[in-house]
């Protein structure tokens, strides 16, 4: 290679690097991706079988009805708080933790959630990648799983090596194949002879009635994953073209909401009912063989590369705000998957129920707290600025509105949700804590005045940039 080619790749390179904007807003002229695009990506997520598996565990446990009254709910509070985040961050080009910096926690402060985002990213990929492994294992039974384990982890390293750009194809070219395999599934099901042969939508097991503590679990199981639909579509509507923004906002909001927890919910409450079986990487090679393995193996890199994609801008973000350290997104999609596999081979993910459950209380507080900053704080009762700002020579380094309102929301929801509150505390700890934190965030802010959201106003702000 000459010395001009190697110039040229360089450069080029250092272009997908600057596009990332893991650390600063997107440019106008950056904001260009269509919302058909952006829903597209966000679908990654959405497909994942995981959604599969709490359509199931939810109708076998608590009956089918609660499970799609629990959905129901989901689907309408995570698209209304998706809506507003993805607004809030196509027009301002920046993700949930740059909206942060001056959405009530100041540039330090929002660094609590980076980290907690990023560690949560991680878990889940870990998580899915098992699924994964297994349903491979499963056909290979001779090859140890530990070599499978590191082969699929870093697997998604060079997928999400050239950014939101190999996202978009990557997600566009493999959701016809999803499709496909999608639909083969519910075929076979049709035609293959059911365990359960009564109803499947009003199944209820023994013992369990519609409505109480059944609906409550459900409910409890759906919050634990809310908080991250919702804050997920920050990290891609940022790069949505004006003219798009507020249709948009609301496709990237509601249609990944109604498809993870309606479409691919519902199929678990069918496929698990149906063959009386929890665990979907069992239903889904009973239905299509090794077709099955194939279609958890696409499924599962197409969640898992939104995974790591997410958790590298929020430890960006975390690195640079705390230690001054930037190495660029890629050096953290190195890291993200490594940890993921290091988690895998550790066997911490069998604790994975209990570290959904606290941070699911998490999530929703902080996402909470970003929809009334911006909405009753920023926009009705005009405390702070109305518009967002990234740059820390703007911003005091802590600002109580979002940190004390997220600390003590999470450690209500945390001891709630540990049941020493009572079973409909437990339940509902993610959903009260999120009413909790939205309510401080106003009253701190009213008793603050504003004072800790900004140290200086920049003089670059146009009208664009302010919340309408």
């Amino acid at each position: 290679m000459t010395t001009e080619e190697e110039k040229v790749l360089s450069t080029m390179e250092d272009d997908e690097i600057e596009k990332d904007y893991s650390l600063d807003r997107v440019p106008l002229e950056d904001r260009n991706k269509s919302w058909l695009s952006i829903t597209n990506i966000t679908f990654g997520i959405a497909t994942a079988i995981f959604y599969f598996q709490m359509g199931s565990v939810m109708a076998l446990q608590f009956g089918a009805p609660n499970a799609i009254v629990s959905a129901i709910y989901a689907i309408i509070v995570a698209g209304l708080l998706g809506t507003v985040i993805a607004y809030l961050s196509a027009k301002s080009g920046m993700n949930v933790n740059l909206l942060s910096r001056s959405g009530g926690f100041g540039y330090i402060g929002s660094s609590l959630t980076s980290l907690i985002y990023a560690s949560n990213f991680i878990m889940y990929c870990a998580f899915e990648g098992l699924i994964l492994v297994s349903a491979v294992h499963y056909f290979t039974p001779d090859f140890p799983k530990w070599i499978l384990i590191v082969i699929f982890g870093t697997l998604v390293i060079p997928l999400n090596w050239f950014g939101i750009e190999q996202l978009d194809k990557l997600q566009k070219w493999s959701m016809p194949v999803f499709m496909i395999f999608l639909v083969a599934a519910i075929v076979v099901s049709f035609i293959k002879p059911a365990v359960y042969t009564g109803s499947v939508f009003s199944y209820m097991p023994e013992g369990v009635q519609f409505g109480g503590t059944a609906l409550l679990f459900c409910i409890g199981m759906h919050n634990g994953i809310m908080g991250l639909t919702a804050l997920l579509a920050s990290d891609y509507a940022r790069f949505l073209k004006p003219s798009d923004r507020k249709f948009g906002s609301i496709a990237i909001g509601f249609i990944p909401q109604i498809f993870c927890y309606g479409v691919m919910g519902g199929l678990g409450i069918w496929f698990g009912v149906r063959f009386l079986e929890k665990d979907p990487g069992v239903y889904i090679v009973l239905l299509l063989g090794i077709g099955g393995a194939l279609f958890t193996m696409l499924t599962q890199l197409r969640i898992n590369v939104t995974n790591i994609y997410s958790s590298s801008l929020s430890l960006s973000n975390f690195f640079e705000n705390v230690f001054r350290f930037t190495p660029g997104r890629r050096f953290w999609v190195v890291i993200s998957a490594t940890s993921a596999i290091l988690l895998m081979l550790g066997g911490i993910v069998d604790h994975l129920d209990t570290v959904m459950t606290f941070q699911g209380v998490f999530l929703f507080s902080w996402a909470a707290i970003l929809v009334t900053d911006a909405l009753v704080v920023k926009k009705w009762l005009k405390i702070g600025p109305t518009y967002y700002v990234s740059r820390q020579e703007y911003l005091y380094k802590w600002n109580p509105v979002g940190v004390a309102s997220l600390l003590i929301a999470s450690a209500f929801g945390a001891i709630a949700a540990s049941g020493y509150l009572g079973v409909f505390l437990q339940s509902t700890a993610a959903f009260v804590a999120s009413i909790l934190a939205a309510i401080l965030t106003v009253v701190i802010a009213i008793y603050t005045k504003g004072k800790y959201y900004l140290v200086r106003e920049p003089n670059d702000i146009t009208a664009d940039d302010k919340l309408g």
